[in-house]
């Protein structure tokens, strides 16, 4: 083992390289030990994956690293479900509450809310504005969307909205 300032090597793999200071040696250097820091040594020659893995996670155990994580004691969560490459995003996202629709999925969702809020509108000014907003929308998604499915929506017609709107109040 060489003490070299920095770290303390103890072995060289066999795929050449270069010393931190650009000494060339025989191999490129192996993972550091750099001692009581948490970062676990190289797999001992002679000794199987499963039996070293099996080892260090009994030690962390011991050391008590692994109390307090997060789902301790919990069965894992969608074990069963099929996996496919995107199931980690899907994850994510239902972990953070978050949603994403396609443009033209998202400006149909936008218009039932904006149809609902019309008819809460105490205004005939309030009326006008939100479809005059959801058709810039609509508009928009229309003339730009690439991705998912294509839209059939057209825009409103703002004095049929305003007159439907009228006829509903009391």
């Amino acid at each position: 083992m060489r003490d070299d300032g920095r770290h303390h090597v103890k072995e060289f793999t066999s795929t050449g390289g270069r010393c931190h200071d650009g000494r060339r040696t025989p191999g490129r250097l192996a993972r550091p030990s750099r001692g009581g820091d948490g970062v676990s040594e190289r797999k001992p020659p002679g000794v199987s994956w499963e039996t070293w893995v099996e080892r260090q996670i009994r030690e962390g155990i011991e050391r008590g690293e692994m109390d307090g994580l997060p789902g301790t004691g919990k069965p894992i969560a969608d074990l069963d479900r099929p996996r496919d490459e995107m199931w980690w995003v899907r994850a994510k996202l239902r972990r953070e509450e978050a949603q994403y629709l396609p443009p033209t999925l998202a400006v149909r969702k936008e218009l039932d809310d904006t149809m609902e809020r019309i008819a809460a509108a105490t205004t005939e000014a309030e009326v006008r504005r939100l479809a005059t907003d959801i058709n810039a929308r609509i508009r928009k998604v229309n003339a730009t969307a690439t991705a998912g499915p294509p839209s059939s929506l057209m825009p409103l017609d703002i004095e049929r909205v305003v007159e439907r709107w009228r006829d509903r109040r009391p």
